[in-house]
């Protein structure tokens, strides 16, 4: 083969396996984002955010998560968390506020996002946090599969399993509308054709058993979903009295047919536009 021939062959090689990305420097920023095509980690200078004491009704998953991630970003063993359950209920956002309340007491803990659909991409993203001076959450929003979805995979050997395993200083935070990550009708599909059914179910399922934190999030009901939106206006400088907000937050649930934090930061938005006041 001649010289040019393997030259074209190199450059053909280089342009299919792109180069190693660019580390940036995690000085500047707690918050990223991991970007495929090229690789690259763009860094958030505001992350959007509320405080965690605005948070209402999930008492328990909140306190949950801030401890495990607290011993995490001291250094400690630490389990990886899905947080799963009722739209609208706060799951990416205690995420975001744990992340900044640990940034808060001076430890040094990175938050990267990662989307669902770059999942197949996660082996070379650990492959570059495993080597820097920082605990990282890795957080991926809105997980859940399709029946013809094998981008679950890419996630089994990093949570539980590979000869190298997860790095120990990264840790998954997943929220999901579905407890098992996948639509209850794509389980019992495979039930009824698989050849071995419950050899089928295992394989589907056993994603979600790799998380040690199951947190579930439920429904809201009216005192709470009145308490939320009292916090946002006290935190918020709004004065408006409780008979007021009583009537107004009702109507507004009753027009959105549903009763949940995010409604409750809808109205809320709502409220301050009309009074002139910025969020």
């Amino acid at each position: 083969m001649k010289p040019e021939d393997l030259a074209r062959i190199a450059a053909a090689l280089e342009r299919v396996s792109p180069p190693p990305a660019d580390l940036p420097d995690f000085t500047l920023a707690s918050a990223f984002v991991w970007h495929v095509g090229p690789d690259r980690l763009e860094a958030i200078e505001n992350v959007n955010r509320v405080d965690l004491d605005l948070l209402i009704g999930v008492d328990r998953a909140r306190d949950t998560l801030l401890e495990n991630t607290r011993q995490f970003a001291n250094g400690f063993a630490a389990n990886n968390a899905l947080l799963w359950g009722a739209r609208g209920m706060g799951k990416s956002s205690i995420v975001k506020a744990i992340h900044g309340t640990i940034c808060g007491e001076g430890l040094n803990l990175k938050l990267v996002e990662l989307q669902r659909e770059d999942l197949p991409s996660v082996g070379r993203l650990l492959a570059i946090l495993k080597n820097v001076d920082a605990r990282f959450v890795l957080f991926c929003d809105d997980l859940s599969f399709s029946h013809d979805d094998e981008h679950y995979k890419s996630l089994k050997a990093v949570l539980d399993g590979g000869i190298e395993g997860r790095p120990e200083n990264v840790v998954l935070y997943a929220t999901s509308n579905r407890r098992h990550l996948m639509p209850r009708d794509m389980i019992e599909n495979e039930r009824g054709s698989a050849i071995n059914p419950s050899e089928a179910v295992e394989e589907k399922v056993s994603l979600s058993d790799r998380f040690g934190l199951w947190l579930g999030f439920h429904p809201c009901d009216q005192d709470q979903y009145l308490a939320m939106i009292r916090g946002y206006c006290d935190a918020h400088g709004i004065e408006i009295s409780d008979d007021d907000l009583r009537a107004e937050a009702i109507e507004w649930q009753a027009t959105r047919g549903s009763r949940s934090g995010r409604v409750a930061w809808q109205y809320f938005t709502d409220l301050a536009g009309r009074r002139g006041v910025s969020v």
